[in-house]
């Protein structure tokens, strides 16, 4: 038998050469193979495994040494306010990505007054984060959810499901391909931005994320073209565009929206004071 308190060290001692945060994998971990919270792991650190939760939790720990995520072991990700299921049909969330409903909901507040039914699109919606988010806020807009992958609008629908919001259309689309008559308040997207030779791919979780979902040609900035090339014809009058991007590519997606002819442009910074979100403005 062994004691909870070993099975956490032990899977530490595993996980150290290949995570920089083998303690908190670990705990994670052994919470989703005991179907407990952290609290119960630390009120109850003597207890023994079973020989069901030793093995699973083996498995677990295996799986992680390889460079999984444990996003993907467990099967989710906490983002905004809820757990979204994720699959490797999907990227991971991230924290940063928050910004973007952040920016999304005080622009819908500014916008209430003068718009009777708000109207959102989140292109390249993924596992539905940023939408289901934005329509759990927002109860009485319409969201529209697009994706050029039918696995991932399977993983969106379902994290709709999850959290109740029943006010998103979702949408097979390769950015506004299937949108021909859509028109929108606010455009928000999380696309592709990594260089597809930037050697950061091939370093931990990255790997094991849908390279689709990261990479848009030689500088990152294939699908960011696309996407604001077109916003202006799916924007209502003073319609605003907001796209996340890499830290350093502030400077090259600034302009690229002036050149669309988007005005009103500025770059708002994460938690890292990194450049992390551009938004627009339809004249």
């Amino acid at each position: 038998m062994i004691s909870l308190q070993d099975a956490l060290v032990n899977g530490r001692v595993t996980l150290e050469h290949c995570s920089d945060s083998a303690k908190h994998d670990c705990e994670i971990l052994l919470s989703h193979a005991l179907s407990k919270n952290s609290a119960w792991l630390i009120a109850h650190s003597d207890s023994a495994l079973t020989g069901e939760q030793k093995t699973r939790f083996q498995s677990y720990i295996e799986r992680r040494s390889k460079g999984e995520p444990v996003a993907y072991i467990i099967g989710h990700r906490a983002f905004w306010k809820h757990n979204f299921h994720v699959s490797p049909d999907v990227l991971i969330p991230r924290p940063e990505t928050e910004l973007l409903v952040e920016l999304a909901l005080e622009t819908a507040a500014n916008l209430a007054p003068t718009v009777s039914q708000l109207k959102i699109a989140d292109l390249g919606t993924g596992s539905g984060a940023i939408a289901v988010s934005l329509a759990n806020e927002l109860a009485h807009a319409d969201i529209v959810a697009a994706d050029a992958s039918e696995a991932a609008l399977t993983i969106a629908r379902a994290n709709s499901r999850l959290v109740g919001a029943t006010n998103i259309e979702f949408v097979l689309s390769d950015w506004f391909s299937s949108l021909a008559g859509y028109c929108f308040n606010i455009i928000v997207s999380n696309p592709p931005y990594v260089a597809e030779k930037d050697p950061h791919l091939e370093q931990g979780d990255l790997r094991f994320e849908p390279r689709c979902a990261l990479t848009a040609g030689a500088d990152g900035l294939n699908d960011i073209r696309q996407i604001v090339k077109n916003a202006k014809q799916h924007l209502f009058k003073n319609g605003y565009l907001f796209i996340e991007h890499a830290y350093d590519q502030g400077d090259a997606v600034r302009t690229l929206f002036a050149d669309a002819g988007l005005c009103n442009i500025n770059t708002h910074h994460d938690l890292l004071s990194l450049e992390r979100v551009t938004c627009g403005q339809t004249p």
